[in-house]
């Protein structure tokens, strides 16, 4: 028998554990350790945030869910992970042993970076979990009594911009569906070198989509923009320029679990873990990475420094090939082992339009220096196509599947997008 853990029930880790559960034989024990009791639709947290939705649309409890699949769950937090006696241990004591784990744990977030930056002990709200999401409604619907400026953007050394373009463009719809917009103005603050990069340079009409769409809204942009510190009502620029803000949903750049950054065999000072392109660590065989955790490095060299962006398609990708890997490292399965293609689809929702961002692949080829092919596309489609994704993937997470075939076969026709190809000699792939 063989004891396979899986760190984390996010986006990377729930298709994860259905995977394997699909690959390895029933009398594998694979075992889901999360601190969360609910599998959460991260991209959905926005439309929580503007009161557009409810948090329990967008999630699935997850102990009925495992129990079904047969799938071992721990509820608690990881504190520490020993890969040379490949053991964990979980808030309590607790030890779990393991032939091979998958950690897909997510980010822990970089708020203490700035002075004021964060919704708990700070003055700005964030999207990136239910409970910011939450804050950041009762903080809006307050600011609806009264509203004033608003400051949207992202500090430094983040790399997921694409939430931020949504809150914007979503909050500026929805102030006007409630005749509110006239009373209010709207600032987008980036590190981004120019709209519409979103940390993937070089995507063909994105630049211009995206800055028409701010243009046409009447809000305001600054881009080469570092913030240095925050107050109750104004965001401080490095150059000195100051926002007056009633409302701000700052983006903080992220870091790996805090148990990760205190692992230097495993993971890089910032709890990034350096992976081969079969995504299995470079030291430790038993040990596989996916999804935020993993350490990826930004080829595009800006003014003000940025991270890069790891999807949800490209954490799906990940988790698909690092089960697939598993599998075939066990034994379970006779076949070459996988890798990501980092291939990426992006559905933002922008209110009553959206843009559709495709990198293919994310990562230019070294070798050219440039993308297989990268394109933006914009309509009131692309809305439609969000709302149907959030349902299809709650769908499926609740039918216990990880990236069926016929979705893998949608990519290809619609996008062009391959999440994995076959990968035969394993090299270590970056210094993190």
């Amino acid at each position: 028998m063989t004891d396979v853990v899986v760190i984390g029930a996010g986006l990377g880790g729930l298709p994860a554990v259905h995977e394997l559960r699909s690959l390895l034989p029933k009398s594998d024990r694979i075992t889901l350790i999360s601190d969360h009791s609910h599998f959460t639709f991260i991209p959905g947290l926005i439309r929580v945030a503007l009161d557009m939705a409810s948090l329990e649309s967008i999630q699935i409890d997850l102990e009925p869910h495992l129990k079904r699949l047969g799938i071992e769950w721990i509820n608690h937090k990881v504190t520490d992970l020993n890969p040379h006696t490949q053991t964990i241990t979980v808030e309590g004591g607790q030890t779990v042993d393991y032939d091979y784990v998958a950690i897909a744990t997510g980010a822990s977030f970089a708020f203490d970076a700035i002075s004021g930056l964060g919704p708990h002990g700070g003055y700005t709200q964030s999207v990136c979990t239910p409970d910011h999401a939450i804050h950041a409604r009762e903080a809006w619907l307050k600011y609806l009594e009264n509203p004033g400026p608003m400051v949207v953007g992202a500090m430094a050394g983040a790399g997921c911009f694409g939430p931020a373009y949504e809150f914007l463009l979503m909050a500026d719809w929805e102030l006007r569906r409630r005749g509110l917009r006239d009373q209010v103005t709207l600032t987008y603050v980036t590190p981004e070198p120019y709209i519409g990069h979103l940390g993937v340079n070089n995507v063909k009409n994105s630049q211009e989509y995206t800055s028409e769409l701010l243009q046409e809204r009447g809000i305001q942009t600054i881009t080469n923009a570092e913030i240095t510190h925050i107050s109750p009502d104004t965001v401080t620029l490095k150059t000195g320029e100051q926002l007056p803000f009633s409302y701000s949903m700052i983006l903080p750049a992220f870091r790996g679990a805090t148990y990760l950054q205190q692992l230097p065999d495993l993971a890089n000072a910032k709890g990034f873990i350096p992976v081969t392109p079969t995504y299995r660590h470079r030291d430790f065989p038993s040990v596989y990475a996916l999804g935020v955790t993993v350490a990826l490095d930004q080829p595009d060299r800006t003014p003000i420094p940025i991270g890069l962006p790891k999807s949800g398609a490209m954490t799906e990708a990940m988790a698909v090939a690092v089960a697939h890997n598993i599998g075939v490292a066990s034994g379970a399965i006779s076949a070459p082992f996988q890798r990501p293609t980092l291939e990426s689809v992006c559905l933002a929702e922008y209110g009553d339009t959206g843009i559709v961002y495709v990198a293919i692949p994310v990562l230019p080829d070294p070798s050219l220096g440039e993308r297989q092919n990268s394109y933006a596309l914009k309509g009131h489609w692309v809305v439609w196509a969000k709302e149907l994704l959030e349902y299809y993937f709650i769908v499926k997470m609740k039918w216990g599947l990880g990236v069926p075939w016929f979705e893998r076969l949608g990519l290809r026709i619609l996008f062009q997008v391959n999440i994995s190809k076959p990968y035969i000699e394993p090299q270590f792939i970056t210094n993190g």
